[in-house]
């Protein structure tokens, strides 16, 4: 089969296609024939050589696909040859076949094509992890996300916004406020041209926020954790601008803060499958609903790798990119 890999540290010049035998498939796991595989910043951090990778990892990029099962393993019942599903990956999403443990795999939802559901296992499961199952956001809670344009952080509005909660976020371009709005944001803050502490809490009454989902890190910190409210919890997935913070102990504690982190990709394939299974059964419905649709900004026939990633570099996109095979 085709694939895509990095021969060495670099910029998007260094992707190479390489001929591999198809993926082993024990047991448990599923064969995918891919039709769509969806793109992530740790992809470009993979390829840039900042990112190690989990013990016993393909080095074929991308996490997440979208295709037809082309095989299953003798213990497999959820799934037949020719269903179409999306699944959540280690590695290996940049190839004509894909495996996956069948925990994490699921079926598209209905009404979506290969695309659409390429871009939704990654984006969407880190915000369930994060925002839902580790920050416990609630109907009618404030909810602040920072990169709010980005795959990530248009999926944290959506979804935060269609189970009832008030979302509030960053971004640094009009345009890509503008577009966090329509997406549900009730008040999008261009980083660039404000300060979101001072639009926050400088007014007359303060807009304090429960959840912070923050992807930035550096000087947010602290600005965060003015801007919680007693009893708010704030979760990081990524540290942009610095991983270096100080913390003020007094400050979490009289303010009964709460602070999380996480990286999806080591997990175990239990607890994605948890994270997936808690997915099908709240966030499945919404997409069928139509109460949101996956943003997806630009897709790339696969032997435009370099371009895709060269446009993710630049920051220029707004929500999901996907390739195409």
């Amino acid at each position: 089969m085709k694939a895509v890999h990095c021969a060495q540290a670099g910029g998007p010049e260094v992707l190479q296609f390489v001929e591999r035998p198809l993926p082993q498939v024990g047991p448990s796991d599923v064969l995918i024939k891919v039709r769509a595989s969806g793109m992530n910043h740790a992809d470009l951090a993979q390829r840039a050589g900042f990112y190690p990778l989990p013990p016993g990892t393909t080095d074929i990029l991308g996490l997440e696909v979208a295709g037809e099962v082309a095989r299953v393993g003798s213990e497999v019942r959820s799934f037949k040859e020719g269903d179409a599903v999306c699944a959540l990956l280690v590695g290996g999403g940049y190839a004509e076949y894909a495996v996956a443990p069948d925990v994490q795999v699921l079926p598209i939802p209905q009404g979506l094509d290969f695309v659409q559901a390429a871009v939704l296992p990654e984006a969407f499961a880190t915000v369930w992890l994060n925002v839902f199952q580790k920050a416990s956001l609630k109907n009618g809670e404030r909810l602040l996300v920072h990169g709010g344009s980005s795959g990530v952080g248009i999926a944290a509005i959506q979804l935060a916004r269609a189970l009832g909660a008030t979302v509030l976020c960053t971004a640094g371009t009009d345009e890509k406020c503008r577009a966090c709005e329509f997406e549900g944001a009730t008040r999008a803050i261009n980083y660039k041209t404000e300060d979101f502490e001072q639009v926050l809490l400088g007014g007359g009454e303060k807009q304090f926020v429960d959840v912070v989902f923050d992807m930035i890190g550096g000087n947010y910190f602290p600005k965060n954790m003015k801007v919680l409210a007693r009893g708010g919890r704030m979760v990081y997935v990524s540290a942009l601008a610095g991983r270096r913070v100080e913390l003020d102990l007094v400050e979490l504690m009289r303010k009964r803060l709460a602070l999380f982190g996480s990286v999806l990709r080591p997990l175990p394939s239990s607890e994605k499958g948890a994270i997936l299974a808690d997915m099908a059964a709240t966030v499945w419905p919404l997409l069928e609903k139509r109460t949101f649709v996956p943003r997806i900004f630009e897709t790339f026939p696969i032997d435009r790798v370099a371009d895709a990633h060269a446009l993710m570099g630049s920051h220029g996109h707004i929500g999901k990119l996907a390739l195409t095979w």
